[in-house]
């Protein structure tokens, strides 16, 4: 097995904002509620999700399953800037080349990552691959939406029917496996501007463990690990969790019960 299930966060990218639109002398909190307010007006009120190359990463959350090791990380040091965070994630791919897995992760996550790689000016050609110097990549690539290499667990089981999809908390739910924990993706502007960026990973990294649960029961739905199998992928799961014995996996493993 060679898969890296990811996750980000993100906040307003209030300092593009303030360049663009000439807001020098309004705080941040002061930029985001503008952007808000622009985003609910342009949806006549439905929604105030920005779009997304106004969306900054602040956090990246990974899971990585290779040979006899896994491992559960957010990348780079807390406080790194968002180049760090980013260069970290695409050197990943760079290095190992593995399955991606997220949720939403073709929706939301990865168009969010190319914007910022852009702005950065960040390589990541392994990423970017479509067959031209690798020709395995050719018909199963990380961009192409019914390939394998990149796996959008959200987008897939719901048959890419968009009223069809169900939230990673309903779907770990059903499964009974935790689900949210602490904070959710709207109250994370409001936790990193009181300067809770940990709690932001931690919350990150949970979200990495219930789409990983969810994807080894996919795997065996599909037939490409058996019972016992599964069985043994949870129970690494458990036993590192455990081994790391930080807060959030403890909370996370009281609230995953024995099978």
């Amino acid at each position: 097995m060679n898969v890296l299930v990811f996750d980000i966060e993100t906040v307003p990218d209030v300092e593009s904002a303030r360049r663009l639109r000439n807001l020098e002398g309004l705080s941040d909190d002061a930029i985001a509620n503008l952007l808000f307010a622009q985003r609910r007006q342009e949806t006549e009120g439905r929604s105030d999700f920005l779009k997304y190359p106004q969306h900054r990463i602040v956090a990246i959350a990974a899971a990585l399953r290779r040979d006899d090791k896994l491992s559960v990380w957010s990348l780079a040091d807390v406080g790194a800037s968002e180049p760090d965070i980013i260069r970290r994630f695409f050197d990943g791919i760079e290095r190992y080349t593995p399955t991606l897995v997220s949720w939403n992760g073709g929706g939301f996550d990865l168009p969010v990552l190319h914007y910022r790689a852009l702005l950065h000016g960040i390589a990541a050609p392994r990423y970017w691959e479509t067959g031209d110097d690798d020709p395995a990549f050719r018909y199963n690539n990380y961009l192409g939406r019914f390939h394998w290499r990149h796996t959008d667990l959200m987008d897939v089981l719901s048959g890419y029917q968009a009223r069809a999809t169900a939230s990673l908390d309903e779907v770990a739910g059903l499964l009974g496996f935790p689900g949210k924990l602490g904070m959710d993706g709207s109250q994370v502007w409001d936790a990193f501007q009181q300067g809770r960026l940990a709690e932001i990973r931690q919350y990150c990294e949970t979200d990495v463990l219930n789409t990983y649960l969810i994807f080894l029961r996919f795997e065996l739905m599909r037939g490409r690990i058996t019972d016992t199998a599964y069985a043994a992928e949870c129970q690494r799961l458990r036993d590192y969790l455990r081994a790391e014995d930080k807060p959030h996996f403890t909370e996370f493993l009281n609230a995953w019960p024995a099978a």
